[in-house]
């Protein structure tokens, strides 16, 4: 087990092992702030029951289940707590898809249900005469579609999951399975209660991003069970950047809620920042700060968090190297204007696309993810779209093997991912090997080429036995296309996808996998950087509704809408960017800088000075880098 566990406790830590050790356990919500140490809480909380309860829970084949929302985090959470098979650590899809699998007659008969949903709203639209004529070709192509779906699956015994939904094929994506399992929840006491038998306790990290079907279905597993079950939610409201998710869980009655407002990780001056953000929302303070030792005295590091308001204009990147350029001046840190690893220097931007058109993969991202259907578009952002895992997962790998020269690398791959895997297929092992080589070799080039297509890149690995590539992406290679296929809803975007540069898979790889200066604000929860640059434009959002830093500050005027979700009480523009403002803010070990490109700057300089969030001097323009 790590550090984590011996590190000292906080009053939360206490007042979780005070809750758990009661007989039963109490269900709790912990709120615990950005930098606080909640995912410390949380391997704390594994540790002590394992010590505590594990004979027991051994005894009766019981675990401790702990639901988090990424893969990443799973692997953390469960080297943390070494590895103990005491605790079940998995991802919300891949826990609700273990309780359910067994249930394959329950899983056909939801996918039928809702084949026939989809069907009931096509044909109101139809029938509707407001609907445009120009729609209902569309209409009518889906209604076909769903026709021949429900046909299908009706025939169907088994059922898989997957990262997009294909109901023809028997497969469920992750958007299928966290309505289908909830839902069962609720309607079945049978899987109730084995899910407490399963898992006495449950733990739900990041709950702020959960969905409210799933906890309210945990609520009810919690007041109809018949045995003791403990359910405890750790999140923080103000981290909720997921439009899905529940954001602040309400304990019930006879719940503990307990608060954690320690940061450990950021300086006063960011903490300062993210404080103020804070009060305009549910006024959770936080203290202390990051600290180093001198002597033998915690001293608070002061740390430095400037806003730049620059000109909305074409010098965009020109004006981001002058401001890494400055930061490096005056904080005499020449790693500001480092791009290395190793400077540990991260650039956030609000949206994808913004990423995308400064990394160099804008038609990769547009294909999969405008207009594009929740099949394709919830995959993009992490890499898991089924079009892009054989590049990800396996060509581009291997063509940067070919690249440094690593013949045993190459081989590798190609025997535990390509054709080498298959030995029946091999014939003679050296002839077999030199027309890999040559393929390999071929592989590179055309992935070199700006020229080249995805779908070039895609038949030549075909036709060479490089890969071997199942149905779904056949339908979409294939000339001329099966007009029965021209009516899937992939069909448009996947025919963008194939027609892109090949090149852009680069971008994107260097994106997803952490090896550029970029990344989204959604994207760094949990994670911290020595050196955060936050890149706040508006305009590069093109369309962006979900966030709006103009509005935010007040420069921009509210649209009905907003001001109706703002009346209702709903979840409007200005919480969910004020919440994102704090999320990326929260990121800095060091130093925080702001560039914001905007029309107006006097203006806006005006604004964010009146918010108060940075010191006077600390807000700065184009007149500071010398323009």
């Amino acid at each position: 087990m790590t550090s984590r566990i011996g590190k000292p406790d906080t009053q939360a830590d206490v007042d979780l092992r005070a809750a758990l050790d009661q007989r039963p356990p109490t269900n709790f919500v912990m709120i615990a702030g950005a930098g606080s140490g909640k995912t410390t809480s949380l391997i704390k909380a594994l540790a002590h029951l394992s010590r505590t309860r594990g004979k027991e829970l051994r005894m009766r084949g019981q675990q401790i289940a702990c639901i988090t929302y990424t893969d990443i985090a799973v692997n953390e959470i469960r080297s943390d707590v070494g590895n103990d098979p005491l605790c079940h650590v998995s991802t919300i899809h891949s826990f609700l898809w273990s309780l359910i699998h067994p249930f394959q007659t329950d899983i056909r008969d939801w996918v039928l249900a809702r084949i026939d949903e989809k069907t009931a709203k096509e044909t109101e639209r139809f029938a509707n005469p407001k609907t445009r004529k120009t729609s209902l070709p569309g209409i009518e192509a889906a209604l076909i579609r769903y026709r021949q779906q429900k046909e299908i699956v009706a025939g169907l015994e088994r059922f898989t999951y997957g990262t997009g939904s294909d109901f023809a094929h028997g497969v469920l994506g992750h958007a299928d399975i966290v309505k289908l399992v909830p839902a069962l929840i609720e309607q079945k006491q049978l899987l109730r209660d084995l899910l407490a038998a399963r898992y006495p306790v449950l733990f739900v990290d990041e709950s702020q991003d959960t969905t409210p079907d799933f906890i309210n279905a945990l609520r009810t597993v919690a007041q109809t069970v018949g045995h003791g079950f403990c359910l405890g939610f750790f999140g923080d409201p103000m981290q909720k950047i997921y439009t899905a998710g529940a954001g602040a869980i309400a304990p019930e009655e006879g719940w503990t809620e307990i608060r954690k407002p320690e940061n450990f990780r950021c300086p006063q001056r960011v903490l300062k920042v993210i404080n103020s953000i804070r009060a305009e929302d549910d006024g959770l303070k936080q203290v202390r700060g990051r600290t180093t030792r001198v002597g033998d005295q915690d001293v608070p590091v002061e740390g430095t968090a400037r806003i730049f308001v620059l000109p909305a204009d074409e010098h965009r990147t020109v004006r981001v190297g002058q401001v890494r350029k400055y930061l490096a001046q005056v904080n005499d840190d020449p790693l500001w204007e480092s791009d290395q690893k190793d400077a540990d220097v991260q650039t956030l931007v609000v949206v994808h696309r913004m990423a995308a058109t400064r990394l160099g993969f804008p038609n990769l991202y547009a294909s999969l993810n405008d207009d594009a259907p929740d099949s394709l578009k919830d995959g993009v952002v992490d890499g898991t779209a089924w079009p892009l895992r054989p590049f990800i997962n396996y060509l581009l790998p291997l063509v940067s093997a070919v690249r440094a020269s690593d013949e045993f690398e190459i081989v590798t791959i190609l025997r535990d991912k390509g054709p080498l895997s298959n030995p029946d297929t091999h014939g003679d092992i050296a002839e077999t090997l030199k027309r890999l080589h040559e393929a390999t070799v071929e592989l590179n080039r055309l992935l070199s080429n700006p020229k080249t297509t995805v779908r070039q890149v895609l038949s030549f690995a075909i036709v060479s036995t490089l890969l071997l590539v199942d149905e779904r992406m056949s339908r979409h290679l294939a000339v001329p296309v099966n007009p029965a296929d021209e009516l899937d809803p992939e069909h448009p975007p996947m025919t963008a996808f194939l027609a892109s540069p090949a090149t852009e898979l680069w971008g994107y790889r260097n994106y997803i996998e952490d090896l550029s200066p970029f990344a989204t604000q959604q994207g760094v929860k949990g994670a911290e950087f020595d050196r955060v640059m936050v890149l706040l434009d508006d305009e590069e959002g093109k369309g962006q509704t979900l966030f709006s830093y103009g509005k935010y500050f007040g420069i921009t005027e509210l649209s009905k809408t907003d001001n109706e979700n703002i009346a209702e009480g709903k979840d409007s523009v200005i919480e969910r960017t004020r919440r994102l403002f704090y999320v990326c803010c929260s990121r800095a070990v060091q130093d925080l800088a702001v560039v914001m490109f905007v029309p107006n700057v006097a203006e806006t300089k005006a604004a964010i000075v009146k918010r108060g969030f940075f010191r006077l001097e600390d807000v700065l323009d184009e007149e500071t880098l010398g323009s």
